[in-house]
C-alpha cells in the first residue's frame, strides 16, 4: 500500500457543511421524494446541471500525487416524437493535479469533454427504462497531462429498473480513438453499476462503481463509491446535495489509492 497523502483540509469541512445545510432547507411531501428518485434515473425527462467534485490521491511511485477534478455535467432531454426521446449527457472536467508523474509538477485546466447521446423509447411504464446511442470524446484538454490528446467514439448503453423506493441499473460505454496524437491510443471500456434507495423525506442513499478497463495496458480501475444526498430548495429551485466517500478496490500501478471523496450539487432547471 502506498503512503496516503490525505485530502486538502478545505475539502473535508465542505463535506460536513453540505450535509448540515441540507436539513433546514429540506423539501417535504411526496413530490419531493418522487423528484429525488427521478434524479437517480440517468434518462429522466429533466434538465439538470450536476456539478461534482472528486478528490483522489496516492498517485505516483511515492504516493504523494493528488487530483481534484470538478465535473460540470449538463443533462438535456429532447422529445424527438411521440415514441422517442434523446437525452444528451456531457461531462466537462476541470482538473487541478500535482505530482501525478515524477517531475511533472502541477497542472490546472480543462480536461477532455465526454458526450453521450441516448435514444430512449417513451413509455407509459417507468418500471424499466433503457437508452442507447453513441459516446464521443473530444481532445479539449488545455495540457497534455490533463487529457488523452485523442478523438474517440463508440457505443453507449444504460438500463435501469425503478421498483418502489429502489432504483438499480447499469451504464456502460466503450471508446476507441480514431484521430489525434500518434503516440497514444484509446481502447477503454467503462461500466457503472448503481443502486439507490430514496426515502419519503427525499433522502437518497446510493452505492455504485465506475469501473474502467484499459485494453491496451490490460489494467482495471475500480472505485467503489457510497453517497447520501438530500433534495432541498433554494427558493423555488430544487437542488440535490450529495456527499460521498469511495475506495479504490483496484487501480493501475502509480494510480490513485485508498480513499476518495466526492461532493455534488445537482440543479434541476425548469423546462421552457
Amino acid at each position: 500500500m502506498k503512503p496516503h497523502a490525505g485530502p486538502p483540509m478545505r475539502f473535508l469541512p465542505a463535506l460536513l457543511l453540505l450535509t448540515t445545510l441540507a436539513c433546514p432547507l429540506a423539501s417535504r411531501g411526496d413530490d419531493a421524494a418522487d423528484l429525488a428518485q427521478d434524479l437517480t434515473n440517468p434518462l429522466a425527462d429533466l434538465i439538470t446541471l450536476p456539478i461534482q467534485a472528486n478528490y483522489d490521491d496516492g498517485f505516483g511511485p511515492l504516493g504523494d500525487g493528488w487530483r481534484l477534478q470538478t465535473n460540470i455535467q449538463p443533462v438535456i432531454p429532447f422529445e424527438l416524437n411521440e415514441h422517442w426521446n434523446l437525452i444528451t449527457r456531457t461531462i466537462i472536467p476541470v482538473i487541478h493535479q500535482e505530482d501525478l508523474f515524477p517531475g511533472s509538477g502541477s497542472q490546472f485546466g480543462l480536461g477532455d469533454i465526454n458526450m453521450s447521446l441516448f435514444f430512449s423509447p417513451r413509455s407509459a411504464s417507468d418500471d424499466f427504462v433503457w437508452g442507447a446511442g453513441p459516446v464521443f470524446l473530444f481532445p479539449t484538454a488545455t495540457d497534455s497531462l490533463l487529457g488523452a490528446d485523442k478523438w474517440a467514439a463508440g457505443p453507449s448503453l444504460v438500463m435501469l429498473r425503478m421498483q418502489g423506493p429502489w432504483t438499480y441499473g447499469i451504464l456502460a460505454n466503450h471508446l476507441w480513438s480514431f484521430a489525434g496524437s500518434g503516440s497514444r491510443h484509446l481502447n477503454n471500456t467503462f461500466v457503472q453499476p448503481f443502486v439507490a434507495y430514496t426515502t419519503e423525506s427525499a433522502w437518497t442513499f446510493s452505492l455504485q462503481s465506475e469501473m474502467n478497463y484499459n485494453w491496451s495496458a490490460e489494467q482495471w480501475s475500480i472505485p467503489v463509491n457510497a453517497a447520501v444526498s438530500k433534495l432541498v430548495r433554494f427558493g423555488k429551485l430544487p437542488v440535490s446535495l450529495q456527499a460521498g466517500v469511495g475506495y479504490w478496490a483496484e487501480s493501475p500501478t502509480n494510480g490513485a489509492d485508498d480513499l476518495r471523496f466526492r461532493l455534488q450539487m445537482n440543479f434541476v432547471l425548469p423546462k421552457s
